[in-house]
């Protein structure tokens, strides 16, 4: 073996055998057919609402992608529908009555004609209250105002006590300077007669040796009183020197309807009692003249 092809040998590979034009179609098997597949099918695309372009349905068959009766879609939720308010059943009755009811007055009216001559309902009166009554009597220039319409007219040779701002005390003084007696007018609302007695001559004869009378009804000079008391008392007293000194006096009280207690405060020296008596009553009498 030399290595080199023989002449008249040809071409080809002497290790493989080459076919001749007849073994063509014997030397290359044929392939099975296989069936038709869905996905190299052409598929049609859809309707578009938003192309001009029809696509196959029903759709196709009106001027409108979503039909002749269909409108486009909305991305909005449609509005709640509205519901007129229902009226209760019970109340449908209780209307008509009413309603009756005004139309009948109405007619009611107009058949009468309005009389205006009609005379008006009664009017109740209101209930009396508790007032300042009223009183004719006119005090006298020089008189002094307590209140609630009381006052008091002094007598020649007593003044006013300045100090005292609580009702108005009259006060007269002996040639040397020192008091001889006293006439005090005061009144408290809301109090009864007995209690606002009972306190005034406790404070009287306070740090003092009393004696106290018994306390007495009085007989009420005027309609507007409705209570009416007194107590009498005599006490030993010091005078600015500390000398003891003889006391007497009384208090009256006296309560009008409108619950406004007048007290009468007479206090005197024994050695000075009857011309200071006298000048009491007097002053007394202006006091309840004015009640």
């Amino acid at each position: 073996m030399t290595g080199k092809r023989d002449k008249g040998a040809g071409a080809g590979n002497p290790w493989v055998n080459q076919p001749g034009p007849d073994n063509d179609d014997a030397a290359a098997p044929q392939e099975a057919e296989l069936p038709p597949s869905p996905w190299n099918q052409e598929v049609a695309p859809p309707p578009s609402p938003w192309t001009d372009t029809p696509g196959p349905g029903p759709a196709t068959e009106t001027s409108s992608a979503w039909g002749e009766k269909v409108g486009a879609p909305s991305l909005r939720r449609p509005p709640p529908e509205k519901k007129s308010p229902r009226i209760p059943p019970l109340l449908l009755p209780i209307g008509a009555g009413l309603i009756v009811v005004v139309l009948v007055a109405v007619a009611l009216v107009l058949l009468s004609g309005g009389d205006d001559t009609a005379e008006p309902p009664p009017t109740q009166s209101p209930a009396p209250t508790a007032s300042t009554p009223v009183t004719s009597y006119v005090p006298p220039a020089n008189a002094l105002q307590v209140g609630f319409g009381v006052s008091v007219v002094p007598v020649e040779g007593w003044s006013l006590l300045e100090k005292e701002k609580q009702g108005k005390e009259l006060v007269t003084y002996a040639p040397n300077g020192e008091a001889r007696a006293f006439f005090w007018v005061r009144q408290k609302q809301n109090v009864t007669a007995q209690a606002y007695l009972l306190a005034i001559v406790e404070g009287e004869t306070e740090n003092e040796i009393a004696q106290l009378g018994n306390t007495r009804n009085l007989p009420c000079p005027k309609d507007v009183l409705e209570e009416c008391v007194a107590i009498s008392y005599t006490s030993t007293a010091k005078d600015k020197n500390g000398q003891d000194v003889k006391v007497q006096g009384y208090v009256e009280v006296y309560r009008r309807k409108d619950n406004v207690a007048t007290a009468l405060d007479f206090r005197t020296r024994v050695d000075f009692a009857q011309k200071a008596e006298a000048d009491a009553e007097t002053m007394k009498k202006s006091v309840l003249d004015s009640l």
